[in-house]
């Protein structure tokens, strides 16, 4: 347990170092942050057609309301972590992939919803936007995380799951 410890730090602080480089920042986070909004005023527009997406940006065309999708809400710092565990763990690698791919899903899948809330919220009232962007939603996607982590490894088979001493 010790060493998918020390492995589950070097990979975070690894990819989190990598995810700041500018070249990352340009063809990962940023296309990602964009498709994010994409997605997020696609989904909107199904029940509200008066919402656009410009870039990160969510905005409502009949108040003028807007959320940006910033670093930090964009998902990909929750990836990384899951990343992180998933990889550091001893497993198979096509399990690895799988619980990567499936695991992904579920945490943008969840941001996706975060997103939208948000952006209902603080058109609703602002104070309560601000407390459930900074302290209720920051604890539902990382709770998200560890919940598809352990789920994930409740799949894994016994042989490849550590034995507690």
């Amino acid at each position: 347990m010790v060493r998918f410890f020390i492995w589950f730090l070097v990979l975070q602080a690894g990819l989190f170092g990598l995810e700041l480089t500018p070249w990352v920042q340009q063809w990962f986070v940023v296309p990602w942050t964009n498709t994010l909004a994409t997605v997020s005023a696609d989904l909107v527009k199904l029940f509200d057609p008066q919402v656009i997406s410009q870039g990160k940006i969510l905005r409502s065309t009949s108040n003028g309301f807007a959320v940006a999708i910033e670093a930090g809400c964009n998902g990909v710092e929750a990836t990384i972590v899951l990343i992180a565990a998933i990889f550091s763990f001893p497993a198979p690698w096509n399990r690895k992939l799988l619980g990567l791919a499936l695991g992904i899903v579920a945490v943008q899948g969840l941001n996706i919803v975060r997103v939208i809330s948000l952006f209902y919220l603080g058109q609703w009232n602002f104070s309560v936007f601000q407390w459930a962007h900074l302290y209720v939603w920051q604890a539902l996607i990382m709770l998200d995380v560890l919940i598809v982590w352990l789920l994930w490894v409740r799949t894994l088979p016994l042989g490849a799951r550590p034995v507690a001493a």
